[in-house]
């Protein structure tokens, strides 16, 4: 991949986001860190840029749309392209069951981890299509998978995750053809300040198969879920 490629990945200052920025900016991309929180945003992409890695910070939250315009803006203005779009950002609704989930929270989660990604999407896409090349990665969850989903536990983080994978399919549909692949990836239980000391995965492992899905080759595969790199089922 060309080190001229501009990448943007939202929500993150920490977690997996941070180490998806990492990873990336270390492959030579130019790497714009999203962060609903301006300030821990702009301190995580000064850091790494101290480090010597291409990364800077831009404010972005997903959930709204002018934000997401004028972050999408900032970044064209800076870069004049985005190559790649990681939709990272995500929040659960946690030990909560559906027959008494309070339907605003259901709301919250949905709007964040679907819509937010929906938001971002359409922002990019007129940049990716003038250059016939683009990269978005859906970060979902193995717990949105239907061939998997046995448990009622966090209802609204899997129901938002089973449509960003309809998301995902829809979106490389209509791409087809165009140079746009569009993935998801589920970075596994990762230790963070969602997962929980208790995870098994570290970040490293967890941010992997996203970065290899947002650098992809020309020709590469789109419309599929992956986990370590392998098709995972629906």
């Amino acid at each position: 991949m060309s080190e001229h490629r501009v990448a943007l990945v939202t929500g993150a200052n920490r977690g997996i986001g941070l180490e998806i920025v990492r990873q990336l900016a270390e492959k030579g991309i130019a790497t714009v860190l999203g962060s609903r929180s301006e300030d821990a945003g702009m301190e995580q992409a000064r850091k790494l840029s101290e480090k010597g890695l291409p990364t800077s910070g831009v404010q972005l939250d997903v959930t709204d749309t002018s934000s997401v315009e004028s972050a999408v803006d900032r970044v064209l203005a800076q870069h004049g392209r985005i190559d790649v779009l990681v939709n990272n950002a995500g929040i659960t609704d946690g030990d909560t069951h559906p027959s008494d989930l309070d339907l605003a929270t259901a709301q919250e989660v949905i709007d964040t981890n679907l819509m937010g990604a929906w938001r971002c999407t359409q922002k990019v896409l007129p940049t990716m299509r003038s250059t016939h090349y683009g990269r978005i990665v859906n970060v979902t969850s193995s717990l949105g998978s239907l061939a998997e989903m046995d448990s009622d536990s966090e209802p609204a983080y899997r129901i938002s995750k089973a449509a960003l994978h309809a998301l995902t399919r829809v979106l490389a549909a209509e791409l087809a053809g165009t140079g746009i692949l569009v993935n998801a990836a589920s970075p596994g239980w990762t230790r963070t300040a969602m997962g929980g000391p208790r995870a098994p995965r570290d970040v490293r492992t967890a941010a992997e198969t996203p970065v290899w899905l947002a650098t992809l080759p020309d020709g590469g595969p789109t419309g599929g879920f992956y986990y370590d790199r392998e098709p995972h089922p629906w």
